[in-house]
Parts: C-alpha cells; structure tokens; sequence
C-alpha cells in the first residue's frame, strides 16, 4: 500500500488539522508516514500546502514528485488547480466547490468549474454548506475529509477514532459533531462516484 497525498487550501481552512487525522490513522494502521508543510504567508488566508506519504514500507522523501501523487485533497479550488501538475494520470481530485477568494484577480467561478470539469477523476462538493448542516461551518475541512474517505486506503474505523482522539479535549459535542461532517463527506463522495 502506498499513497501519495497533496493537501491544499488557503490559512485557517484547516488543511493540517486534515494532515493530522490522516497521519494519526495511518499509524494506527501500523503504516509509515512522512509528512512536509508549506504555510505559505503564515496567516489567515495564505496559501497552504502538505506533502503525506504513506505506506506500508519506509519512505525515503517526504516530497511528492510532480504527475506522482495519487490525490490531492484541497479546501479551495484555485488551489486545487495549482497542484494538478503532481497529480497521476489515476489520481483523484477531492477539492471544495466553494472559492476563496483572497486576491484581486481572482478567477470567476466559471472557468474554475471549466477547469475542474476537464478531470477524468475528481468529486467537487460545496464541503461549506454540507459543514453548516452537520452543525458548524468550522467542520468543512472534516466533510472534505471524509469524502476521501474512498481514495485513501486507510480504515474508516480509524480515521473516526483519531477524529475522536484528536477532538476529545474540546468536549463530546465537539467529537460527534466531526463524526456526522465526516460521515457526511464519505456518504456524497460515494453517491458521486457512482
């Protein structure tokens, strides 16, 4: 087993606490992990990135070489566009359908979604209205989450219990409110890859 993740968004979307749960249910699987951050301006939207490779055999890099990654997993779809040269001609695209827009000359919706549409591979889902419905708009990076759910190789089983060891000091109803955005992740990628 061996994959190759890129995970991209923007600052404070809450890409490495994504990076986090992966790692942690990797391990519980008994697989290897390596793991290389980019935050780009360090705040509140700049653009971040992470390489996680994992495995069942030890890794030597912890960099994804470019057309050799077999997902990428963004909160922003500009982002998601950045990354697509790493991606393989195999590999999935999980991104969130929703912008955000952070510069000027941002793209219009329009040809972002043109872009997107040219995939053979990919689910797009508005990952910031599903989060509102499980019960906060904070959740969107776990709904992203659990829609790879079906690209990732790693038990289901554990990536609920690392959301649950991860989320356990900030209360119960912190906990389940992940477990329904990851659940609900899971449950649209499946229906879209149908």
């Amino acid at each position: 087993m061996k994959k190759d993740i890129i995970l991209s968004g923007v600052g404070g979307q809450g890409i490495l606490s994504i990076a986090t749960v992966i790692g942690q249910a990797a391990l519980k699987e008994g697989l290897y992990m390596k793991q290389a951050e980019v935050h780009g301006m360090s705040q509140r939207g700049g653009d971040v990135q992470s390489n996680l490779r994992i495995s069942d055999r030890p890794i030597a890099s912890d960099l994804i070489p470019t057309g050799k990654c077999d997902l990428i997993i963004s909160l922003e779809p500009m982002e998601a566009l950045r990354y697509l040269p790493y991606l393989s001609h195999e590999g999935w695209l999980v991104t969130n359908a929703a912008p955000f827009v952070n510069i000027p000359n941002y793209p219009s919706e329009e040809s972002l979604k043109a872009e997107l549409d040219k995939l053979p591979h990919k689910v797009v889902l508005n990952v910031n209205e599903m989060a509102k419905e499980a019960g906060s708009p904070r959740v969107a990076n776990i709904v992203l989450l659990g829609a790879t759910i079906p690209f990732l190789g790693i038990d289901y089983e554990k990536v609920q219990e690392s959301i649950r060891d991860i989320f356990r000091r900030k209360g119960e109803s912190i906990v389940e409110m992940n477990l329904r955005a990851l659940a609900a992740g899971k449950e649209m990628a499946e229906q879209t890859i149908k």
